[in-house]
């Protein structure tokens, strides 16, 4: 059993006098700031690659940690709405309520899928600014990196050519590996899933793929034993190759699907930390395609 915790993430290198600190919601963005800072910011990244974004209990440790956080790094789009506002009301730091600057939200810098036209709160966990799972797709994860390495050059103008160099790097690197994905999506087009939760719908909208149904009817409720059978005959005419989950989705409605159907449930990286492979950015898209590829083939 796995545990999850608060990760306290310390960089190898020794911190350098007047480290900024950095508070990352989620590990995506805890990645980011280590390739655009590295030992120029202490880490504290609030959720692991197990824990679901959308709930946290707003524990001491996370209250003491916001409340000396120079810069707040987080997905937006309410998918924090759960914890997030509590965390910024006990910090006490004004620095980094919304609007100061020291709070960053990366949905805030691209474009958003799936924004709902009506606001039902009876038609599950429904995010008013659209579909909040922003970074996985590979040319937002470019946009971010854009917009954070100025907000850091803004909080420690002292160390600014530092963050626009390590930047300029990133994005060398980030470039030269999404042209190589560019390269891989042409197999992997039209590849027909079903998924747990609207998690991958970024990575559908870049690669092109066809998630034909979800499990969850409304999403953030668990799909009862009746709405799964009516999605077993909805698809057994014509299965998708695979169903598609997070690290830290219930098992059990995929494995179920899966089983009746014969095709693979797989769980998909989702986020940096899912699994020893998948220790950077980099890694989780190369992972991702490789699962997918895998499943195709």
């Amino acid at each position: 059993m796995r545990t999850v915790a608060v990760m306290f993430l310390a960089l190898l290198a020794p911190l350098p006098a007047g480290a900024i600190n950095v508070f990352s919601c989620e590990p995506e963005w805890g990645s980011l700031v280590r390739e655009l800072a590295g030992e120029l910011a202490e880490l504290t990244i609030a959720t692991t690659a197990f824990q679901d974004p959308h709930r946290l209990e707003a524990k001491p440790s996370l209250i003491a940690a916001i409340r000396k956080a120079d810069l707040v790094v987080c997905t937006g789009a309410d998918l924090e709405i759960g914890w997030l506002p509590l965390l910024l009301r006990r910090a006490g730091n004004a620095a980094i309520q919304s609007g100061g600057p020291g709070h960053f939200m990366a949905a805030d810098y691209v474009r958003k899928l799936e924004t709902p036209k009506i606001i039902d709160r009876s038609q599950g966990d429904i995010h008013p600014q659209g579909n909040p799972h922003v970074h996985l797709d590979p040319r937002n994860i470019r946009r971010i990196a854009d917009a954070l390495a100025q907000r850091l050059a803004e909080i420690d103008p002292m160390n600014a050519a530092a963050y626009g160099a390590r930047l300029a790097d990133f994005q060398s690197r980030w470039d030269t590996a999404s042209a190589e994905w560019e390269g891989r999506k042409t197999g992997l087009v039209g590849l027909r899933l079903a998924s747990h939760h609207r998690s991958f719908s970024y990575l559908a909208a870049w690669l092109d793929l066809n998630i034909v149904a979800t499990l969850e009817s409304k999403p953030g409720i668990p799909p009862s034993g009746a709405q799964l059978a009516a999605l077993l005959e909805q698809l057994s005419p014509n299965p998708p190759v695979a169903v598609i989950r997070t690290p830290y989705e219930n098992e059990k409605p995929s494995s179920w699907l899966s089983a009746r159907l014969g095709i693979p449930a797989i769980t998909l990286p989702y986020t940096t930390g899912s699994d020893q492979m998948v220790t950077d950015l980099f890694a989780l898209f190369e992972e991702t395609l490789r699962s997918l590829e895998d499943v195709r083939q």
